[in-house]
């Protein structure tokens, strides 16, 4: 994994769905050898629903991976749930300026799950926010997936990122999987397949279900 934070911080952002579950069944490998106080914690989505929502992506964290972990309060930066999703955004950008500033975040990592449409992060097919330059967090009103209010990181600071890491399971995938590590084209590309960071690395981790369609190397 690329290193490159020079600061005595590491900064990560979660997504939500099945990810949170299947990153706790591997923390207790590493809980008793690494300094979880130094993380800084954010959200790459999340749903504009309360905390204690269960479509809520902090939620899904917190008793998957948080509540095990000591991570400071103040170093986990959840949504303000009161406020319309567009003003929930611009205060989520606020919050990434706690750690950077006015400039371009970038993470030391961002998780990330896949759907079986290619989406990731609030980012579906066709959608306009695809082509968003200019805001580090979105709004969507009207997600194909529920809830349909959610906000979400844009390529702009995913592609900024120093590390990537996917996480996909299940057969349901599998057509899917060829496509973002380059052995096929599509037009368009999915959303998923466009998270390129500029200075930094992609890693997928997927099961034996998931990597059915792949063969000889491109499964190593």
């Amino acid at each position: 994994m690329r290193k490159q934070n020079v600061h005595d911080r590491f900064t990560v952002a979660f997504s939500g769905g099945s990810l949170p579950k299947i990153l706790s069944k591997g923390l207790s490998a590493i809980e008793d050898h690494v300094d979880f106080s130094k993380r800084f914690v954010y959200f790459a989505d999340e749903r504009c629903v309360p905390l204690d929502h269960d479509y809520s992506n902090y939620k899904a964290c917190k008793a998957a991976l948080l509540d095990a972990i000591f991570v400071p309060e103040r170093q986990v930066f959840a949504i303000d749930a009161s406020l319309t999703p567009q003003a929930m955004a611009e205060n989520y950008a606020k919050k990434l300026a706690v750690v950077w500033g006015s400039g371009l975040p970038r993470f030391d990592l961002i998780l990330l799950g896949m759907g079986t449409d290619g989406h990731m992060c609030s980012l579906f097919p066709g959608h306009p926010l695809l082509e968003e330059k200019t805001l580090f967090v979105a709004s969507i009103e009207k997600s194909p997936k529920t809830p349909s209010r959610r906000i979400t990181l844009t390529y702009p600071v995913l592609n900024n990122a120093a590390n990537i890491a996917f996480v996909a399971t299940g057969a349901s995938k599998a057509e899917l999987i060829p496509h973002m590590i380059g052995i096929k084209k599509r037009t368009p590309p999915l959303p998923a397949a466009n998270v390129k960071p500029t200075e930094g690395v992609v890693y997928w981790f997927i099961d034996d279900e998931t990597a059915a369609k792949l063969s000889g190397d491109a499964r190593m």
